[in-house]
């Protein structure tokens, strides 16, 4: 078995804790510390035209800011929207912790970040 180097990123900050949860100075650790929180949009991947993709993220912090923690209402709105924009057949999914696998039109999809939620857009017909 190979030894593991204290320089790995992936695992999680050990040092100075008994193992208890607490840290060096008996303070109990915070989980959602090694969670990232995002207050501006981020584009994981994408390929949209440039004019589009700016106009759908900004509409889709728009919303995401109008209904806050109401994932459901967000995207039935994104999805209306993008339908009269650029024609019918639009999906979005609003959420924490999810993968993804889809078939989509070229040039017609969107997954980025915003707070703490992943948004995934795309057109299938």
């Amino acid at each position: 078995m190979a030894a593991v180097s204290d320089s790995n990123p992936n695992l999680a900050d050990t040092k100075g804790s008994g193992g208890d949860g607490k840290a060096a100075g008996g303070d109990v650790k915070d989980d959602k510390d090694a969670r990232k929180v995002f207050n501006y949009p981020l584009v994981k991947y994408t390929d949209m035209s440039e004019e589009l993709r700016v106009e759908t993220v900004d509409m889709v912090v728009t919303y995401l800011e109008k209904h806050p923690g109401n994932y459901e209402a967000a995207a039935k709105s994104i999805k209306e929207v993008m339908d009269k924009k650029c024609g019918t057949s639009w999906h979005v999914v609003i959420g924490e912790g999810f993968e993804f696998e889809i078939t989509y039109e070229v040039k017609n999809m969107l997954f980025m970040y915003f707070a703490s939620f992943g948004v995934l857009l795309w057109k299938a017909s």
